[in-house]
Formats: structure tokens, C-alpha cells, sequence
């Protein structure tokens, strides 16, 4: 693949409100020369945050920014430390260049595991640029604004044996224990949700919040973020092909929206 036709690293949407959606899984494209070395289960890109850019449509049309990564979370999980220290000391978890699937299918070739070196290109051809454009982006918001919301969209499986028990609830809202925005937001989130009563919710449970919401997150700052983990059973089909499902995710965007509008509107009020 010539650099001219070598689809770019990101694309960022920049919009009018101290509001980022940053959906750092939903890359599907893996390059040739790392496919090359991978299994073929690889290339389903099973453990994608699937259509998360066609759920938050909503958000490019409230005037949020919206940054989204072209590759895959197979290639370097862009929601992880440069240095690949694990997040969830003592539970199990997928890395910074992960070596299996979510179901513990290896996702490398016998012999072809990437060494140090090729973990330090990939940082720098990969994770730096996403990084760059976050930081870039939060700070020209910030300084027109004051402040920022930073909404960490993420989904998952809702049974994943492997990293929790039993069926996930459908909303988990995390702020790395309150540390990463204005104090009681995930739990006012989680309240939204259950009030809404279709949906189960939780704040700060399995899911606390990835590198990014700890990383960027300093409300004293005015940088305020939360991740929301969300059951991909609440809009799509779960198994291959993977498929976005119109009734489910028309009955859950209204509420989304009203997710990240609560949101956006306490951290502004804060």
C-alpha cells in the first residue's frame, strides 16, 4: 500500500460545544503487513465497539467534536498506557498490542508475536497521533470554552466470561471512582438510566473508566470525563455479522442523547 492511498491514522470532527466524543475501538482495518502475521480469527475484528459512530449521530448534529480511530484495537489498543500497564491490577484484561480475542483466541501466528521493537512503531505510528489530536483538540475546546466534556463511548459484549460474571448491565458509566469528573456524575447518570426503567445501569462497577477518562479527566482543570461501557445487546446483533439492529437502536438513542446532554449540562454548570 503506497502512502498516498494509506487511509489516515484518525478522523476528527470539530464541532461548536466544549463537547468530545472520543471512540478510540471503532477502527475495523487492520494493514497488510501486521494481517500478515496474525490468525484469521484477527481479521473478524470480533471485540470492535461496533456502529458506535452511527449510535452517536446524534452528537455531530448537537455540535459535539468527534474523534474515531481508522484501525483496529488488534493493531494497538489506543485505551491503554503507553507503557501497557494493566489498568484492573489482579483481573484479567487485553493489553496494549492484545495477543488474544476477548475469548482468549490467539490472534498472532506461532512465532510471528510482535517484539518490543514493534510495539514502539506502532506506538508511535498509532496511539501518539489519536493521542495527539485528543490532547490537541480538548485543549483548543477548553480554551474557547473554559471547560470540556470528554465522553469516552465504548461497548462490549453482554457475556464476556472472561473479564466479569453473568450478563453485563446495559449502561456502566465510569469516572475512576469520581476522580476523573464532577463529583456524583456516573451515579446522576446511572439514575437517568433507571429512571428511564427498560435498562440497567451501574456507576464506577467493572468498568471505571479506560486511560483516557483517567489520563485526560481533571475536573480542577475543567476537563471533566466519563466512559460509558455500553451492552452492544441494547442495539445490535452481538454475534457475526455483527449487525446494527433499527428497532433496538432507535428505542435506545433518545435516551443517549439525553445521557450526554445531562451530562454536558452538569459539567457546564459545575
Amino acid at each position: 500500500m503506497t502512502a498516498q492511498n494509506t487511509p489516515p491514522v484518525f478522523t476528527l470532527h470539530s464541532g461548536s460545544l466544549p463537547l468530545l466524543i472520543s471512540i478510540p475501538h471503532l477502527g475495523t482495518r487492520i494493514p497488510a503487513d501486521i494481517a500478515a502475521t496474525m490468525t484469521p480469527v484477527a481479521q473478524r475484528t470480533d471485540d470492535c465497539d461496533w456502529h458506535l459512530d452511527r449510535l452517536y449521530a446524534f452528537a455531530r448534529r448537537m455540535g459535539a467534536s468527534i474523534l474515531a480511530p481508522t484501525y483496529a484495537r488488534y493493531v494497538i489498543d489506543l485505551n491503554r498506557p503507553p507503557d501497557g500497564a494493566n489498568l484492573y491490577p489482579g483481573q484479567d484484561t487485553t493489553g496494549l498490542l492484545p495477543v488474544d480475542t476477548f475469548d482468549k483466541e490467539p490472534l498472532y501466528r506461532e512465532g510471528q508475536l510482535p517484539d518490543e521493537a514493534e510495539v514502539a512503531r506502532r506506538r508511535d505510528a498509532y496511539w501518539m497521533p489519536y493521542h495527539a489530536a485528543l490532547a490537541s483538540e480538548l485543549a483548543a475546546l477548553k480554551a474557547r470554552h473554559g471547560k470540556v466534556l470528554l465522553w469516552e463511548a465504548h461497548s462490549i459484549r453482554s457475556h464476556v466470561p472472561r473479564f466479569f460474571e453473568g450478563r453485563l448491565p446495559d449502561f456502566n458509566f465510569g469516572t475512576s471512582n469520581g476522580a476523573s469528573a464532577v463529583a456524583g456524575l456516573a451515579e446522576e447518570l446511572a439514575a437517568v438510566v433507571e429512571r428511564h426503567g427498560d435498562y440497567s445501569a451501574v456507576a464506577n462497577g467493572r468498568f471505571k473508566g479506560g486511560y483516557i477518562t483517567r489520563h485526560y479527566g481533571e475536573p480542577s482543570q475543567g476537563v471533566h470525563a466519563v466512559q460509558l461501557e455500553l451492552s452492544q445487546i441494547t442495539y445490535m446483533q452481538e454475534q457475526l455479522p455483527y449487525a446494527y439492529d433499527e428497532a433496538l437502536a432507535g428505542k435506545i438513542e433518545p435516551l443517549l442523547e439525553q445521557l450526554v446532554t445531562t451530562a454536558f449540562e452538569r459539567v457546564n454548570a459545575a
